[in-house]
């Protein structure tokens, strides 16, 4: 069965044959590593070149395989599934954005009756929708909207291109839209709607329907709230710093001497991938702020028996900034 995504694999076969790469490094999405077998068996029937394939989890631009390739000694990283995230990697990358091929016509049809009272409209999409936006634009200006589409900024490579971790770009123009669109999947729209006032819809290409993400907010809205009053409450917290080189958000210094004003014990914690056993490992610690990915608290929240916020809602655990301003300005 063909694959909905371009691998571009004519396109790596260039890339390893013009740059005489003698060992390359293949990561993958999680759940795109059944794919490995065939891509990396492919490229060394076709070049002259030796794959490896990260078998660590990757789970955006932010999480490049940097260390295994220098272990490993390779010319070149092979990374699948995101545009260039960090604004420094001094190490030879070449990013493969697997655009997804399926139509969305149908789902834009489908759009209209949950769209029609917003006159004006913010168009957004994931990494693997870029080429589509335009025709997502054409269809509902014909409908007599007017669709913005936000310039680049922060970490997203395009123009109306969003990335999980901030939404600087919807921000700029939330003003002069009423409602955004999402075209992609829930990660990405349930991030704008954390991140904005308006109301958020996701055009979902993968279940083939149109999603109301103000209701998802809302209740994520509620889980917020909670953890963030419980770190209010905990005697120890434990800071966790990423150390992942595109994870790193937030200063673990600051944060220390803010929680031990307060009369908290606390203890700064080091980590490439957080699991619910690591924390369990600090039985004493009730609460954790995690500096890495700001969507690790959000979106794993059942995953973990220990409560844990992000650095903007330890700021508000700390009294620096008001619950309302989360609302306001949005958690990411």
């Amino acid at each position: 069965m063909e694959s909905r995504f371009d691998f571009e694999e004519a396109r790596v076969i260039q890339e390893l044959t013009d740059k005489k790469i003698k060992k390359a490094l293949l990561q993958l999405p999680e759940g795109l590593k059944k794919e490995a077998v065939r891509l990396a068996n492919l490229f060394e029937k076709e070049t002259s070149t030796e794959l490896f394939v990260s078998g660590e989890t990757c789970w955006g631009g932010c999480d490049l395989a940097l260390e295994e390739a220098k272990i490993l000694g390779v010319d070149l990283l092979i990374h699948y599934g995101h545009a260039p995230f960090m604004k420094k990697v001094e190490f030879p990358v070449l990013y493969v954005e697997m655009q997804d091929k399926e139509p969305i016509n149908k789902l834009l049809e489908l759009s209209k009756k949950l769209l029609k009272p917003y006159k004006k409209l913010g168009l957004v999409c994931s990494i693997q929708h870029v080429y589509q936006l335009e025709e997502a634009k054409k269809y509902f200006e014909e409908q007599g909207k007017k669709v913005f589409i936000p310039t680049k900024k922060g970490y997203a490579y395009y123009d109306g291109h969003v990335v999980g971790c901030e939404y600087n770009s919807l921000k700029l123009i939330s003003e002069k839209v009423d409602a955004f669109l999402v075209i992609g999947n829930q990660f990405h729209s349930l991030g704008a709607a954390l991140s904005v006032k308006n109301p958020v819809y996701l055009l979902d290409v993968y279940n083939n329907e149109i999603v109301d993400m103000n209701k998802l907010r809302d209740k994520v809205l509620k889980q917020r709230a909670f953890a963030i009053n419980n770190v209010k409450e905990a005697r120890k917290v434990g800071l966790i710093v990423g150390l992942k080189p595109g994870q790193q958000f937030g200063s673990f210094k600051l944060l220390k001497k803010k929680f031990q004003d307060q009369g908290k014990e606390v203890v700064t914690i080091t980590m490439r991938e957080m699991t619910n056993d690591k924390l369990m490992n600090f039985y004493d610690i009730k609460a954790f702020v995690e500096l890495a990915c700001p969507r690790i608290a959000i979106e794993d929240y059942n995953k973990y028996e220990r409560t844990i916020i992000t650095f903007r809602e330890a700021q508000v655990a700390l009294g620096e900034i008001q619950w309302e301003d989360l609302l306001e300005h949005g958690f990411l």
